[in-house]
């Protein structure tokens, strides 16, 4: 083998490290991204199937249902047109109640139900995270975000 293959060789072998290497990184990434969906997004199929993603709406009133004797806890997300079940195991943040704007992670199981594995009610009571204001503001007529959440014009 002349000088010159055996340096040919040696880039050859180095892009292929730092090709692999890339995938690698990349791969990484796609799998620690999660995509956030409203409701209406989330009715319409866009969610790939078996995606972990975060979803958020209002805590829509009257469907908290607590299980007696364990933490498991379903209520329903809504934004303007659509609703989700929601199923969620573990200690809800203090500031989780019906109409508060929330953010949930997890998947969609065979029925349709998410099934979180976090839930999020950030900071106050007045602060609702940007992502669930841009999916309430999306939907034309009459406006659903909370009466204590809207700009006086």
């Amino acid at each position: 083998m002349t000088r010159r293959q055996k340096r040919m060789l040696l880039l050859a072998v180095l892009a292929a490290g730092l090709a692999g290497a890339t995938a690698l990184m990349l791969s990484a990434f796609e799998e620690n991204l999660l995509y956030f969906y409203d409701p209406t997004q989330v009715a319409a199929g866009e969610v790939p199937p078996g995606a972990r993603f975060r979803v958020g709406g209002l805590v829509e009133a009257g469907s908290v249902q607590r299980e007696a004797g364990s933490l498991r806890v379903r209520f329903v997300v809504a934004d303007c047109a659509n609703r989700l079940a929601v199923e969620y195991t573990g200690i809800l943040p203090d500031l989780f109640r019906e109409g508060q704007g929330i953010v949930v992670h997890g998947r969609l199981d065979g029925q349709g139900v998410f099934q979180a594995d976090e839930v999020l009610a950030k900071h106050d009571e007045n602060y609702m995270p940007p992502e669930v204001v841009a999916s309430l503001n999306k939907s034309p007529g009459q406006p659903c975000m909370p009466v204590r959440m809207r700009k006086s014009p």
